[in-house]
């Protein structure tokens, strides 16, 4: 499999005021695509030339750190674009996933309240998460590009805390910019749908 950078599923201002165009230029335009560019060149003439990228993710985990690096930021990139989206965030959920956050993790604003405090968390750069393990929804945080994939949950929501997602706007307010995250980007039909799919 080879790897492309998709187009954003909205158009570069369209996060604004909560993320800038500058930051989506950067981040998506440049960031992401050298992701893709070195991950197809780390690729090369291993075993993981034609394997689906969650394969390519789990098997060079700690096995082949220039294939993981950029494989785990290509698959956490395709998703933390759909995970946003114009007018997103807020407190109305689909039903199914309100009711088994609100089961697993204490409703909504507790959620909201321990994502970002994992974020906030995160030494360096990561991500923090949502994540289907066993059956329960669980929030964690990663170092670099690691997600929960690798260590056999299934992600549905990330939120990127390396500087180069925040700091063009934020500066060094990585608080701020995560409670902006949670209460006006995230796309939770999109979560939603992961939740579905993850078998919860």
């Amino acid at each position: 499999m080879t790897f492309t950078l998709p187009n954003l599923p909205y158009s570069h201002d369209a996060l604004a005021p909560h993320m800038s165009k500058e930051t989506l230029e950067y981040h998506h335009d440049k960031h992401h695509q050298a992701y893709v560019t070195n991950g197809n060149n780390a690729i090369k003439g291993t075993e993981f030339e034609g394997k689906s990228l969650e394969e390519i993710v789990k098997g060079s985990f700690g096995k082949n750190p220039a294939v993981f690096n950029n494989a785990g930021q290509h698959y956490n990139h395709l998703h933390f674009w759909n995970w946003m989206k114009p007018n997103g965030g807020g407190s109305k959920l689909p039903s199914r996933l309100e009711k088994k956050i609100t089961e697993d993790l204490g409703g909504l604003d507790k959620f909201k309240a321990d994502f970002a405090a994992a974020g906030v968390g995160q030494f360096g750069s990561g991500w923090c998460w949502l994540s289907v393990k066993n059956g329960k929804l669980e929030i964690s945080k990663t170092a670099n590009g690691e997600s929960p994939l690798v260590y056999g949950a299934t992600p549905i929501l990330g939120c990127d805390v390396w500087e180069h997602s925040y700091y063009i706007d934020y500066r060094n307010r990585r608080p701020d910019y995560l409670k902006a995250f949670c209460e006006n980007l995230i796309n939770w039909d999109y979560v939603d749908e992961l939740f579905g799919k993850a078998g919860a």
